[in-house]
């Protein structure tokens, strides 16, 4: 006897438009009413919105570079198990294409490994090559990746004692240009104003916190069409990532301080000049995985409202990715909750069920 899920809503198919109801029959989404005989039917009841995306985020990297296979599972179900059931992989010196078998774990978009100016970033967590190797890098990483590589565009340089763009600008150009090429986009960690103002110009597709956009960058984005992954969770440590440079690197010190200061003013500002701005954590390192939803909740600080946060992490983060939300006959990857998420995103914290490729979590 076949099981199915009967989902009695409201369904939330888009940010303004709900079905009544919907059924989920091996493992896929359908708006039509199963009939025949030999069907059980399992109620489940509650407001239906699609699994949240987390679009940055770090499987398989602990703070010393590349975990091993049990803690990227580890990572993986606390991610799901906090509701998030698609992953932008920003990043990761461990493979993880094993997690694409497995069922019972978020799906996984990759942008393999990040790549690095040579002892410019964290250790051991980037390919780390001079301007010279960085387009055959990107070609690489690019081929390696689910369509995305990851750069790291700038970080602290010691000899100006303050963040500085890693890469020349025509090096960057060409390389981004290789990556679109290869098929795949790319996006790059920048927390500094002139390395934004770098990408904008050599054509990138997104840019991963975006603390240092001004006007300039602000106007160039918007007209580009450049996406932001805020990872406002990360950025409310830049007093504990600046601290240890307080006495020898005071310039990047106060720099950091007041990046952080500003960045919901920052995001916000973005936000309203129209820059598309998705859901993503910087999970892995040192920021604990599961905090999408508490993403969505620094997003409204930022100004969003909850309808617009929720977004952001759902419909919006999926088209973005090129995955579906909740469309016939795709699988079933959505949370059912106790409540309308557009009014109240607290409903995200606690969901009534968690479903899985069909099956509830």
């Amino acid at each position: 006897m076949a099981t199915v899920l009967h989902l009695t809503g409201p369904i939330l198919i888009g940010p303004n438009e709900t079905r009544p109801e919907a059924w989920v029959i091996d493992g896929r989404l359908t708006f039509e009413r199963p009939t025949g005989p030999g069907v059980e039917i399992t109620q489940l009841p509650g407001w239906v919105v699609p699994g949240v995306v987390d679009a940055h985020c770090h499987v398989g990297l602990i703070a010393t570079g590349a975990g091993d296979d049990t803690i990227a599972e580890e990572q993986a179900r606390t991610d799901r198990d906090a509701g998030t059931l698609l992953i932008r992989d920003a990043g990761s010196p461990l493979d993880t294409r094993w997690i694409d078998e497995r069922d019972d774990l978020p799906k996984l978009i990759r942008a393999g490994r990040h790549i690095a100016r040579s002892r410019r970033y964290i250790r051991n967590y980037a390919h780390e090559v001079e301007p010279e190797q960085l387009v055959e890098r990107v070609r690489i990483e690019a081929r390696a990746g689910d369509g995305w590589v990851k750069l790291v565009g700038d970080w602290i340089e010691r000899d100006c004692g303050d963040l500085a763009p890693c890469w020349p600008r025509d090096v960057l150009t060409e390389a981004i240009a290789a990556a679109h090429e290869e098929g795949a986009r790319v996006t790059a960690h920048c927390f500094g104003e002139e390395s934004l103002h770098d990408f904008a110009a050599a054509g990138t597709d997104c840019i991963e916190h975006a603390t240092g956009l001004d006007p300039e960058s602000t106007a160039a984005f918007a007209a580009q069409g450049i996406a932001i992954v805020p990872t406002l969770v990360n950025i409310r440590t830049f007093r504990e990532i600046a601290e240890p440079a307080r006495e020898k690197f005071p310039t990047y010190y106060d720099h950091m301080i007041d990046l952080y200061a500003r960045r919901h003013t920052t995001i916000g500002t973005a936000h309203e000049a129209g820059i598309p701005v998705y859901v993503g954590t910087d999970a892995g390192g040192n920021i604990p995985h599961g905090l999408a939803v508490e993403e969505m909740h620094e997003l409204l600080l930022a100004g969003f409202t909850p309808a617009e946060a929720l977004n952001a992490g759902t419909w919006a983060a999926r088209a973005w990715l090129g995955r579906p939300a909740l469309d016939e006959g795709a699988d079933a990857d959505l949370l059912v909750l106790a409540g309308d998420p557009r009014v109240d995103l607290s409903v995200l914290r606690t969901p009534e069920a968690i479903v899985l490729r069909g099956r509830t979590i």
